[in-house]
């Protein structure tokens, strides 16, 4: 299990986390930004230069992830993570991978006045006899209060809050120990997609408004938006597992086959596999219906018509050029083979 401590810099994660050990049997800090130290010291400075902040490194994310599972196979127990995590993609990034690899998640969030918070920042002193390298730090921690601020929202509806304004670090610890304990601080509920060992087939549909917008959907388990559909399971025919999703995804029962449009070899990226990955014409969505659609919590947070322009400001590049050229072959009432999103043959 891991006990995720979040907060904005200043709201006592570190020191609440120590404290946290002593109150929880069998438990063990992990602090993720060892790794970002570790990264510092391996990755080329051109490619630090090219990112504000550490989490926005994809190799991090996946790290940080790969870590927290490797070292609760070394030691057991529970993982006291003490980290600020503001941005939801990346929340349901390493959520989502720790919950496909069975790894259940307490987020627990540490909340405080901004007057308390500006005075912790403006209290600390991280590296000892270097009073310029103390204010940027702090610099760098006044420059979250506002991202923190906007994401409030999302954060206090995932999390269990805890407001740490009158609380000393043992009395916090004492707050979330209780709650981890006693279940208020339940596991959070993500979709345990488990991690693929090979390549993969999938099949997503292709769902239309009536003024000819793209359906797509909101994962809560890994970034980017999405078409509805998933992977096909052991022997299912692809078209059926498209059916089968959109029932399960959105509560739409599709009456008729729908017809391929595209076949799409993904090429293995590590740490995925790649895979064909096939999107079929699901058809008009009436207005009805799209009235009816329902959203599983744990896996779906949201969904959207949008045109292709707006497409390809939510869909990672690759699942976009899929759905451009899906578009293309459902004007032309023909099927593309493409390989990498690029048409062969």
């Amino acid at each position: 299990m891991i006990v995720w401590v979040n907060g904005a810099f200043g709201a006592g994660k570190t020191s609440t986390a120590r404290e946290l050990v002593d109150l929880i049997p069998n438990s063990t800090v992990y602090d993720p930004e060892l790794v970002a130290g570790e990264l510092a010291r391996l990755l080329p400075q051109k490619r630090l230069t090219e990112v504000s902040d550490y989490q926005d490194l994809p190799i991090w994310r996946r790290l940080v992830v790969d870590t927290a599972a490797a070292l609760l196979a070394e030691v057991g127990g529970t993982l006291v993570v003490p980290m600020t995590l503001l941005r939801q993609e990346y929340r349901d990034e390493i959520f989502g991978g720790l919950a496909s690899r069975r790894i259940p998640v307490r987020h627990v969030l540490l909340a405080a006045d901004e007057t308390i918070l500006r005075g912790r920042i403006a209290a600390r002193e991280d590296i000892e006899h270097d009073p310029a390298a103390n204010e940027h730090t702090r610099r760098w921690c006044y420059e979250h209060i506002e991202p923190y601020r906007a994401a409030l929202g999302w954060l206090s509806r995932d999390a269990h809050v805890i407001d740490t304004t009158g609380l000393t670090a043992r009395e916090a610890a004492v707050a979330v120990a209780a709650a981890v304990l006693s279940g208020a601080a339940g596991v959070c509920q993500i979709v345990q997609t488990p991690e693929p060992t090979a390549e993969t087939l999938a099949a997503g549909v292709l769902l239309f408004d009536e003024r000819d917008r793209v359906l797509l959907v909101d994962p809560t388990y890994k970034p980017g938006w999405e078409f509805p559909g998933g992977v096909v399971e052991r022997g299912e025919a692809p078209a059926r597992a498209g059916i089968r999703e959109v029932a399960e995804e959105l509560g739409i029962a599709l009456t008729e086959v729908p017809r391929l449009l595209v076949i799409d070899w993904e090429p293995p990226r590590p740490p995925g596999y790649g895979g064909l990955r096939l999107l079929f014409d699901g058809g008009p969505l009436s207005g009805d219906d799209a009235g009816r659609l329902l959203l599983p919590g744990p896996e779906l947070r949201a969904w959207r018509f949008v045109g292709e322009k707006e497409a390809a400001d939510l869909l990672p590049p690759g699942r976009y050029e899929r759905l451009r050229w899906a578009l293309r072959a459902r004007e032309r009432g023909t099927v593309l083979n493409l390989e990498d999103g690029v048409p062969v043959g």
